[in-house]
Parts: structure tokens; C-alpha cells; sequence
């Protein structure tokens, strides 16, 4: 008689590193837990994988994960009893150059505030920790002690027997071959029998998207990812290495970042895996499909196109030419398109999760299993984890797109992103009906959930090249043109094309108890705009949303372009049988119309009564279209949303401006709303932060029941009162704005961290939003900012907005 499992709480496909752990990580939370393995554990590109363990990152998710991640890893061998070649060597990161040297005390900051320890180095300091090192035409260096590099084999081996130790079952060589659905569980079918399960993840490495595909009948889409062909190779062992080491322990990681590529010492040899711009996706056409099993395969070595980064590494460690190539690696390694992982929730499938395409995965598994096994047994995480959601990408991420980016990104897998840099491949995936005229207005353009925004207009002349952008400054050649823009919003009128928002709509009987009993808010009557939080078992914030109730049986509901996957998933999970709800974002295009002549540039135009209060609503007709206008501005001035069809919105836009209205930009909106300390959603708003610490109160109804989510928590913390609580700061200007999660010092300790930031027009002050500890909270409290390394003086100005506090100008 087979013992094959026929039930468990939850199967996990695939079992490289990534999936080992997180059978780990849910076995050790309790949770009956099957693996699936085709092959081999470790046969995808866990094999083959480098097995370099960083914690440095540009991403505060990532940091997190990959700092939990080394820290699992130093104890891992001892806690199962499963010996491990894991080094920790710690590593050097080359800076060419003054921004890199930025870019490094920024994430010194974010490691500070995590409690890990980067140090900085200057040039001086590098042939004492590398000696043979060229350093002549260098910046200075970051130094990690943490940092090394692990055999991926042993570590996979060692989840699975810690898995196994704690309940887990693994079953290898046995093939997922698809799923369905039965009675609210899944069954999972495979080459020995099908398995009955509550929960599902695909973790199937560059498989994933085959994976994804049998989810598509429950509400799935094709997984966004391409697969990059990724080379290093191994040396002949190279005597003076091998007599310095046997003095001196293993060299540490060196990472050249500006030249694109790792060089590390493996035993007596060197490594060296280069990111080339030239790089190589794999499995995209028909004469090149993906293999039904590439099992422990490889590629066959392309050298020739590492020609220029080896040639480089000579000149900056002269001892690699002194050796000969061993071995050549080249093998898979799947990307999604942003480079980072996709953990967490299926988009759209109940009950799925993912944890797969990951680029670094042996550093990021451990954090990774420990995120994905939080979402499935808790629904949600310890840390915000959006940096990783699969929600994060929409319909947009077509196979091309998905193969642009992937490209770029691996070819830039060290860049630094620079806050006013938009990056060109694969864009203009979603135009609005307005492109043509923002781009003849002087648009410069960014991707918002794959919609072309305007983030500034240029004048004729401006330098709007790519380089222009590659800056930490706040001024460039946008900063004229965002002050200018601000100051048609504070003394005239701007227009806003904002294209994009997500529109959600929630119909029949009990609509209205249906997303009341979801919210720890208050809903608004009808006739009336309100803002409605949504929280987590432990009152964090989870989204938020513009409510807009037309009857009892027909709730609207607006929320930001980015949430549109996460929001519409968020509200399905909750709805009781009998109440829909349809996505209606392409049906509407938006106008911002703002500032103090607001209503005389809009008034000749409509026939909506202007008179209605603050977040009214009232459907009217704008040069003769019908349209929704919301009582509502983003900007903080009076000013009116003006909803339409996207087919009307030229001739509106065209009326706007005819009659005086200035267009403005992203920039511009970012700069107002922190002025008016208007929180942003996955920045201010993020589940790192409760309700009560963001100051959210007055949009908390204590009168509501403990049933709905995060009232019970919420409560309790009403009674202890929250640890931080949400500042406006007024900082010290200098060159360039706070970075998020830039540290807040006084004196010697760290207090908080700065939220976003900007340069604010119409004070004429340099702004920051942030989560301070409740005790410095009061306006007047001096403390400090960290930006880059630097540390500005700076003040609490308190938890309302800087600029018209009594929101006189709103109402007007």
C-alpha cells in the first residue's frame, strides 16, 4: 500500500533553496506541509547558483529578508545538525565615484536602522583588506562583516532536514502536472496521486510560469518573468592566493559595482561573475523553447560576451590574469521585472501563493521563507513586504515587456536608481487618451502601474537627457519647472492628468455592510467622498481607500494605481455571497483641477453646482460630457477631481487649459501633499506602521465591533499608546531631499526614520514625513535627519500639515 500523502494543509511546488525553506518555515509554524520536487532537490538553478550571501541592498524589504536570511544561516548547521560550507568573509564594494560613495552611506543608514553594522572605507584603507587590489582611480568602499557565501547544495539540504524534523514531507522526483479546484481546497495532481490541500505555493524557479499557468482557470495570469543566461567562471588555483590565504584566512567578496561584477576567491582560485549590459534572455522564441526538464543542465559557455568585464577585472586584481579558466558556469536564473522576487499572494486565485523568480535567491531564501510561511499560516506579514508582492504587477506585463526589462535589469544589476531617474526600456505600455498633448505640453513621463504620467514639464532648452537624472540632488533641470508649476497651484490653477487610479465598485444588497464590516472607518452617507483605512489582525495599515457610497447597494471606491490588484484582492476575500464587485479603471480617465481660481476656471465650463461643500460628489456634465466631480484635492487647495471617459478627456483638458489652467506634474503633487502631510500609500502608509502611529485616529469609528480586522488590536494599543507616532519635520536644507527610511537621531540614538520627503514651494522649506518616537512627537523637539550620511538639524513642526493647517484654503 503507497504511504503517498493524499492530504496536507499545504503543497509546495519546487525544491530548490527557496522552497526549502519555506517548507522550513511552515512546518516550524506548525502547519502540515508537502514538498514537490521534479527531480532533484536543488536540480533548478539553486545548483548552479554562485552562492554569494550580501545583505546589502537598496530595498528596506530586501535588507530585511537577506539580513534574517544570514542570521538563519550562521545557526542553521548546528540547530539540524547538518554541516555547511558557509563563509562569511565579509566583502568590499568599489565606489568609482561620488554618487556611489552616496549611495553606500545611504544604505549604512538603512543597515544602522536594522542593526547591522556597514562601515565606510576610503581609498587608504583597501590594500589593507585586499592587498591585491589596483586602487588608483577609486572613490573609497563600503565594507560588510556579514557578507560571504554559502554552498547552495548543503543549505537546500539543510532546510529540507530541518523541515523534515519538523513535520514537513518531501517527495522527490514527483512532478506536479497541474491543479484544480474542489469544495474551497485545491488538489494537487502529480505522476504518484493527487493531494488534497487548503493552501498552495509555486515556487518552481524559472518554472514558475508554467506553474502560474494552471491557475489561470481560478482567476490567474502569466507569471511576469524572463530567464537570463547568467555566466561566471572558476580559475586554476593560483599559488600566491593560496600562500596569502594560509596566513590570512579567505579574501573577502570584492564587488565592482560600477564595472558589473563579483570577483571572489573559491578555495585557491578566483570567481568571477560579471552582469553585462550585452546580456542574454533564454526560452523566449520558437526555435528556442523551454525544455520540459533542464534538470542539472547548462548552457553552453559564451565567454566571448564577458570579454570587456574580464579584461577589467584584470586591470583591478592583476592576479586574476595569472591564472587559467577552470570551469564555466552558465545556467538559468529567472527575472522578474524589477529584478526582485515575487512573494506572497497569487494575484487573483484564492488560497495560491507565490515564491519564485528570485535573481539572489540562497541569500534572499532564508527571508523569503520565513515572509512566505507569515502570509500563508498568519494572512500576513512582520515586515511591508510590497518591495516582493506579485500584486505589484497588473495586466501590463506582457511576454516582450517582461523580456525588455529583465535585460535592463541585468544589465544594470548594480545601478543605483536615483530618485528623478526613470528607467527607458519597455515603457509606454498604458497612454491615456491625453499622451499626445501632455507630450507637445512638454511631459516628461513616468511609469505609474504601467500608466505614462507627466512628472514635470520642460521649457524648450531644458536638458531632459538621461544623464540629467542620474543625480541624489534634489535640483536638476526639473527643479525650476516643479517650483513653477507649485506656484500656479498655490496662486492660480493647475490641471493634473491623472491616469491610472483604480476604480472598484462593490453592488447588491448589503454592499454597504459588506465593505463597512472591512473597514475600521466610518463610511461616508451618500452624496459624500470619505476616506475609509483598511487594517491587519494587528491594526497595521493594509491600504486605503476613497469611499464613495451612491446607495446602500452600490459602494464606489478609488484608491491608488499601484493598489489595483492588492485592493480589488483585498475586498474580494471579504465579500459575503450575493455582493459583486467589478473593476471599472479603464472605463474613467481623471483631471486634478486645483488651486485658488479653481472654481473660476471650472465654473464657465460645467454645469455642476461649485457650491457643494469639501468631499462632495455630484455627477454633472464638463463641456457637455458627463463626468463625476469629487470635491477633493491630492494638492491641498480647492480643487475638484474631475472623473470622464477617457475618450473625453482631450477636449476637457483643451477647455482647461484654454481657460487658464497650468498643467502640473508628479513632482509637483509629491512636493504639495507632503506640505499638507497627506501620507502616501506603500510609503507613509505602509503594514510596518499601525493606524494609531500614522495618526490616523479620526478615521477610526471606536464604536465599531471587535469582528472587523484590527479594531481588537487597535483598541489595546489606544490603551498602552502607540511606540511612534507620524511627524511633519522641518529640516535643515541642504543639496539633497531625506531617502526612505533615512534615520532620525537624537544624540546618540536612533528614533525614528524619515517615511518621504521633499522640497516644499510654497513654504519655502525642506520637508520630511516620519515615524518618531512618541516621546520627541511634540512640535519643537530638535533632533536630527540622516541624509547620506550627513546629519541635518531639524524640528517637529507636529503631526498636521505644514501648510494650511486649518485647511482653510481646501474649503474655500
Amino acid at each position: 500500500m503507497s504511504d503517498f500523502p493524499s492530504q496536507t494543509r499545504v503543497v509546495i511546488i519546487g525544491g530548490g533553496a527557496v522552497g526549502a525553506s519555506c517548507a522550513y518555515h511552515i512546518a516550524r509554524a506548525g502547519w502540515d506541509c508537502v514538498l514537490l520536487e521534479k527531480n532533484e532537490l536543488t536540480a533548478g538553478s539553486t545548483w548552479h547558483a554562485a552562492g554569494n550571501c550580501p545583505s546589502f541592498s537598496s530595498s528596506w524589504a530586501i535588507m530585511n529578508m537577506q539580513r534574517y536570511s544570514l542570521a538563519l544561516y550562521r545557526r542553521l548547521a548546528d540547530e539540524v545538525d547538518y554541516p555547511m560550507n558557509y563563509h562569511v568573509t565579509g566583502s568590499i564594494r568599489l565606489a568609482h565615484g561620488p554618487e556611489r560613495m552616496l549611495e553606500f552611506e545611504r544604505a549604512r543608514g538603512m543597515a544602522a536602522a536594522q542593526g547591522m553594522s556597514l562601515e565606510m572605507l576610503q581609498v587608504s584603507d583597501l590594500k589593507d583588506r585586499y592587498p591585491f587590489l589596483e586602487t588608483h582611480d577609486l572613490a573609497g568602499a563600503l565594507y560588510d562583516a556579514d557578507d560571504g557565501d554559502i554552498d547552495p547544495a548543503q543549505l537546500t539540504q539543510a532546510l529540507a532536514k530541518g523541515a523534515r524534523m519538523a513535520g514537513a514531507r518531501i517527495e522527490r522526483f514527483c512532478p506536479a502536472t497541474g491543479v484544480s479546484r474542489q469544495g474551497g481546497e485545491w488538489i494537487v495532481h502529480t505522476e504518484k496521486g493527487d493531494i488534497r490541500c487548503e493552501k498552495v505555493v509555486n515556487a518552481a524557479g524559472y518554472y514558475a510560469q508554467r506553474v502560474g499557468e494552471w491557475f489561470k482557470p481560478y482567476g490567474g495570469r502569466t507569471v511576469p518573468m524572463a530567464v537570463m543566461s547568467h555566466q561566471y567562471f572558476l580559475t586554476d588555483e593560483i599559488p600566491e592566493l593560496q600562500a596569502w590565504a594560509a596566513e590570512n584566512g579567505k579574501l573577502p567578496l570584492l564587488r565592482d559595482v560600477d564595472s558589473s561584477y563579483y570577483l571572489r576567491q573559491e578555495k585557491n582560485g578566483l570567481n568571477l561573475g560579471p552582469y553585462e549590459r550585452n546580456g542574454r534572455a533564454h526560452w523566449i522564441t520558437p526555435d528556442d523553447p523551454m525544455p520540459e526538464d533542464f534538470s542539472f543542465q547548462l548552457y553552453p559557455d559564451d565567454l566571448e560576451r564577458l570579454e570587456w568585464y574580464i579584461e577589467d577585472a584584470m586591470a583591478r586584481v592583476p592576479l586574476l590574469g595569472t591564472a587559467g579558466v577552470s570551469r564555466v558556469i552558465n545556467g538559468p536564473i529567472p527575472y522578474a521585472p524589477d529584478g526582485l522576487p515575487l512573494i506572497g499572494p497569487m494575484p487573483g486565485v484564492p488560497d495560491a501563493f507565490e515564491a519564485c523568480v528570485f535573481t539572489f535567491g540562497i541569500t534572499q531564501a532564508g527571508g523569503a521563507g520565513k515572509v512566505l510561511a507569515e502570509w500563508v499560516t498568519e494572512g500576513a506579514t512582520e515586515w511591508d513586504m510590497w518591495a516582493v508582492d506579485p500584486r505589484r504587477y497588473t495586466g501590463y506585463t506582457d511576454p516582450q515587456y517582461c523580456i525588455d526589462k529583465a535585460l535592463e535589469v541585468y544589465g544594470h544589476e548594480y545601478a543605483m536608481h536615483f530618485p528623478h531617474h526613470e528607467w527607458p526600456a519597455a515603457r509606454d505600455r498604458r497612454r491615456s487618451a491625453l499622451h499626445d498633448r501632455l507630450d507637445a505640453a512638454g511631459a516628461q513621463f513616468g511609469a505609474y502601474n504601467g500608466w505614462e504620467r507627466a512628472n514635470w514639464f520642460a521649457a524648450p532648452g531644458d536638458d531632459t537627457s538621461e544623464d540629467a537624472t542620474l543625480t541624489w540632488d534634489t535640483d536638476g533641470p526639473w527643479q525650476p519647472r516643479v517650483e513653477a508649476e507649485c506656484a500656479a497651484v498655490r496662486d492660480g490653477c493647475g490641471v493634473l492628468a491623472l491616469s491610472g487610479f483604480t476604480r472598484l465598485a462593490v453592488e447588491g444588497p448589503g454592499a454597504r455592510d459588506a465593505v463597512d464590516a472591512l473597514t475600521v472607518s466610518r463610511l461616508p452617507r451618500p452624496g459624500r467622498v470619505g476616506l475609509a483605512y483598511f487594517a491587519d489582525a494587528r491594526g497595521r495599515i493594509v491600504t486605503e481607500m476613497s469611499v464613495i457610497p451612491q446607495s446602500d447597494e452600490a459602494i464606489w471606491l478609488i484608491t491608488a494605481a499601484a493598489a489595483q490588484w492588492h485592493d480589488r484582492d483585498l475586498l474580494a476575500a471579504g465579500l459575503p455571497e450575493g455582493v459583486t464587485l467589478s473593476d471599472r479603471s479603464e472605463k474613467y480617465d481623471c483631471l486634478l483641477v486645483t488651486g485658488p481660481t479653481a472654481r473660476d476656471v471650472l465654473g464657465p465650463l460645467t454645469d455642476g453646482d461649485l457650491s457643494l461643500p469639501w468631499l462632495s460628489f455630484q455627477e454633472a456634465q464638463v463641456c457637455g460630457r458627463p463626468c463625476v466631480l469629487l470635491r477633493v484635492s491630492f494638492a491641498g487647495e480647492l480643487g475638484w477631481e474631475v472623473h470622464c471617459a477617457p475618450a473625453d478627456a482631450p477636449a476637457i483638458w483643451d477647455a482647461l487649459t484654454g481657460a487658464g489652467a497650468v498643467p502640473f506634474g508628479m513632482y509637483a503633487l509629491d512636493s504639495l501633499r507632503i506640505e499638507k502631510g497627506y501620507r502616501a500609500w506603500k510609503g507613509d502608509l505602509s503594514t510596518d506602521y499601525s493606524l494609531l502611529e500614522a495618526g490616523l485616529d479620526r478615521f477610526i469609528d471606536w464604536s465599531k465591533p471587535a469582528t472587523v480586522p484590527g479594531m481588537a488590536a487597535l483598541q489595546a494599543e489606544r490603551q498602552a499608546g502607540p511606540a511612534k507616532s507620524f511627524v511633519t519635520l522641518d529640516v535643515a536644507p541642504g543639496p539633497r531631499d531625506a531617502p526612505y527610511m533615512a534615520p532620525l537621531w537624537q544624540g546618540d540614538a536612533m528614533v525614528g526614520e524619515v517615511t518621504s520627503a521633499a522640497r516644499g514651494y510654497r513654504t519655502g522649506r525642506s520637508l520630511a514625513l516620519g515615524m518618531l518616537r512618541s516621546d520627541l512627537a511634540a512640535p519643537g523637539t530638535a533632533i536630527e535627519v540622516e541624509i547620506f550620511g550627513t546629519r541635518h538639524p531639524a524640528t517637529v513642526t507636529g503631526t498636521g500639515p505644514a501648510w494650511d493647517p486649518a485647511n482653510e484654503r481646501l474649503r474655500a
